[in-house]
């Protein structure tokens, strides 16, 4: 498993926090959202999961990935 903190752009409160973390973990992704932060953590199983589809996930609902 590997934990990574992303930060992100776009996101303006607690709803737009549970949408990403609902996405990531529907996934297989544990994803911990903070929008005061602009940023989510995310643990995940490489060999399941690329680093790139997460970040394409996020970008689909319209976040930015700033990393």
């Amino acid at each position: 498993m590997i934990t990574k903190t992303l930060n992100l752009q776009g996101m303006h409160c607690v709803s737009c926090s549970m949408l990403i973390e609902g996405e990531l973990e529907d996934m297989g992704v544990e994803a911990k959202a903070n929008y005061a932060k602009q940023l989510v953590e995310v643990t995940f199983d490489p060999i399941k999961t690329k680093e790139e589809a997460i970040i394409g996930a996020i970008q689909k609902l319209g976040y930015q990935v700033t990393n």
